[in-house]
């Protein structure tokens, strides 16, 4: 039996894809890894939120899904719409990586320093830290990011720590920040393991309880801020000794501006929906408006 996984063709996505999907591996069941390149790929230069609505890594995958050229799509659960696509549905989610963002040519932030980020949510944060940083846009796969870093002599890049772990790169990180300083996007760290409805049970075993979970809390809170690739929103979901530490966080993309908020609960959508629900009592929907050119 073949199964083809499809992934986007850079260094880091066939590396976690693979690592995914290596518990399929099984007498009898031959594993082959598809490149596919993705909106997001192709454009280099835009930021994010210019290219598309979020999913600009996702789309192409998730077509040559429906189409029948492959058989698994292997993402990271960021680039992800929050809803199924008709025919389509995520049939695992394997133990969750590292969620932080690392710092990565220096071993902590301080003033004055330039700063190399495409994350509209990391420069903010990255501001609100310190805002006599110079952030400055920065694309490209994980590899070309440390190497402009060099050649545009910037003091530093902030990059998802578990990226760089995947990759064998771990000696690049100065620093890991603190979930409580910056707040990571939702689902950074969790892959995610897309199939035709009716085919879960090929992958089903790949699943964790807790990366699905913790997700779905994530989701729950920028889906209720109505954040997007253009404003600046995060949530963090962990889970510990006496139930699920949930945060969220909203911003102006300046970083002038900042709500952060916490709940812990057994059930961490209560969580999520109790962290939302004060967020918006203390003004997140005027941030959210504002980042989005909707006015105040």
């Amino acid at each position: 039996m073949l199964v083809r996984v499809g992934s986007r063709g850079s260094r880091l996505a066939l590396t976690q894809a693979e690592r995914a999907v290596e518990a399929l591996r099984r007498p009898g069941v031959e594993i082959a890894l598809v490149p596919i390149t993705t909106a997001g790929d192709r454009d280099r230069t835009r930021p994010f939120g210019e290219i598309g609505s979020r999913g600009v890594f996702v789309k192409e995958l998730e077509e040559a899904l429906l189409e029948g050229r492959i058989d698994v799509a292997v993402h990271s659960a960021k680039d992800m719409t929050s809803t199924d696509v008709a025919g389509l549905v995520v049939g695992a989610y394997p133990p969750r990586e590292d969620p932080r963002d690392a710092l990565c040519g220096a071993a902590a932030i301080e003033p004055g320093m330039r700063i190399g980020t495409a994350s509209v949510r990391r420069r903010a944060q990255l501001l609100a830290l310190e805002p006599s940083l110079s952030v400055e846009p920065l694309r490209g796969n994980v590899d070309t990011r440390l190497r402009k870093r060099v050649e545009r002599g910037l003091d530093a890049v902030v990059l998802a720590a578990c990226g760089l772990d995947r990759l064998g790169l771990e000696d690049e990180i100065g620093f890991r920040f603190a979930v409580e300083d910056i707040v990571p996007e939702a689902g950074q760290g969790v892959i995610a393991i897309q199939v035709r409805a009716g085919e879960e049970e090929l992958v089903e075993a790949l699943d964790d309880e807790q990366a699905s979970a913790a997700l779905a809390a994530e989701r729950a809170v920028t889906r209720r801020l109505a954040g997007g690739c253009l404003v600046p929103v995060a949530a963090h979901a962990a889970p510990g000794a006496g139930g699920w530490l949930m945060t969220g966080w909203v911003a102006r993309p300046d970083g002038s501006e900042t709500l952060t908020e916490t709940a812990a609960n057994i059930d961490p959508l209560i969580a999520a929906e109790t962290v939302g629900t004060r967020l918006l009592e203390r003004g997140a929907a005027g941030l959210v408006a504002a980042a989005a050119g909707r006015g105040e």
